[in-house]
């Protein structure tokens, strides 16, 4: 234990005389949850649109008031002709085209049915379908606010309708569990956090055993009495120090900074985190056998572990929505797991009780591809 000591006080050592590597340990995590955490977001606000207004009415102004009060769209140009609707939409000036037909206030006046032609830019599939909901949601609730006028009048005997039963109506109350106010933050957030920290811990493991190799320190600890054992000891333990501290930072941020709220046990987090941890110190290590030179070894993170493991875990895209096939994949992704475990303890307050089959998995993956790893080390050592 004291020779496992010395070489954990050495790689403290050296962590604190490069900057870089001290900056990435400790001030990356930071940074990264916090541009991540603002660009992650799946919410749309002030959708620039169009408006092609063919009644010029009170009516289809009040209609209008209607889209740029909800606060999701802004009116960026008033057009006269679906010429100019095409030319804003193809420049990308414009998100949404709201066409208003003629005589749209008389109609209204009248209880006519009425048309309104929503247009939409579908390069961009996610934010026109966003869009286009609460386009639709505006609408619905306008034509509910008409009817329900109509109805009042109706009822009082107004316009010459006379006096009638006013009909039944069912009106749903709707409750949202566990992100009441549906923020993107409180979704992407505990999965950046997740993502956070598998890409600082690998890389940190990676590059600073990769760098004693263009050094040479390897080999010169290699010669001396040091058992392999205690010299891959000795190195990934100040990782995993490392990687406590990490979590606390970032844990922080998305609590205290972007507001998401902790409705699970913290020390159940901070547990399977460690379970996470030994997955990714398993991966940086297993990176470094292979890799001569730092270059090497975040190329090889970047494009065969950090790109597959983002879209393949639910972080950005649904796993449900996957063909079954890429579905099969995604199981042997250990980060899949840990955002359903982050998440849970997060937002939904859940405890080992609903989130041992992603535990065992954790610990299933952490044990098999850190003892691989230390296998092939040692091997390489040898």
């Amino acid at each position: 234990m004291n020779t496992i000591l010395h070489i954990i006080i050495k790689e403290f050592l050296q962590i604190r005389r490069d900057r870089r590597m001290l900056a990435l340990s400790i001030m990356a995590p930071i940074v990264q949850l916090i541009l991540l955490g603002y660009a992650a977001t799946t919410d749309i606000r002030s959708v620039p649109m169009l408006v092609n207004d063919q009644d010029r009415s009170a009516a289809s102004r009040e209609f209008i008031c209607r889209f740029t009060n909800s606060g999701y769209f802004v009116v960026e140009q008033y057009v006269s002709s679906s010429k100019e609707i095409d030319h804003y939409i193809e420049e990308g000036h414009a998100w949404l085209a709201l066409v208003i037909p003629p005589n749209f206030g008389n109609s209204i006046l009248a209880q006519r049915p009425v048309s309104v032609q929503l247009i939409a830019d579908g390069s961009d599939a996610n934010s026109a379908n966003i869009s286009l909901g609460y386009a639709v949601q505006i609408v619905s609730t306008y034509a509910r606010t008409i009817m329900a006028e109509t109805l009042q009048r109706m009822s009082t005997g107004d316009a010459g309708h006379g006096p009638a039963a006013r009909p039944v109506r069912v009106n749903p109350e709707v409750r949202v569990w566990y992100n009441p106010e549906l923020k993107s933050a409180h979704f992407m957030v505990p999965a950046v956090v997740a993502l956070v920290l598998m890409i600082v811990t690998m890389t940190l493991t990676s590059l600073g055993i990769v760098k004693e190799k263009e050094v040479g320190t390897l080999e010169q600890l290699m010669v001396t009495p040091i058992k392999p054992y205690q010299l891959i000891i000795g190195k990934l333990l100040p990782f995993v120090i490392i990687g406590a501290v990490d979590i606390t930072l970032v844990l922080s941020v998305a609590r205290f900074w972007f507001g998401v709220p902790m409705r699970g046990s913290i020390l159940l987090l901070y547990g399977l985190s460690g379970l996470f941890i030994l997955t990714t110190l398993g991966l940086g290590l297993f990176v470094s056998t292979i890799s001569r030179t730092q270059q090497q070894a975040m190329m090889t993170a970047q494009f065969f572990i950090f790109m597959p493991f983002m879209f393949f875990s639910g972080f950005a895209f649904p796993i449900e929505n996957m063909p079954h096939w890429v579905q099969a994949i995604t199981y042997i992704i250990p980060l899949r797991y840990f955002i359903t475990i982050i998440r849970g303890i997060f937002l939904k307050g859940v405890g080992i009780a609903e989130l041992w089959p992603q535990a065992l998995a954790l610990l299933v993956f952490g044990a098999t591809i850190l003892t691989l790893s230390v296998l092939r080390f040692r091997k390489r050592l040898g």
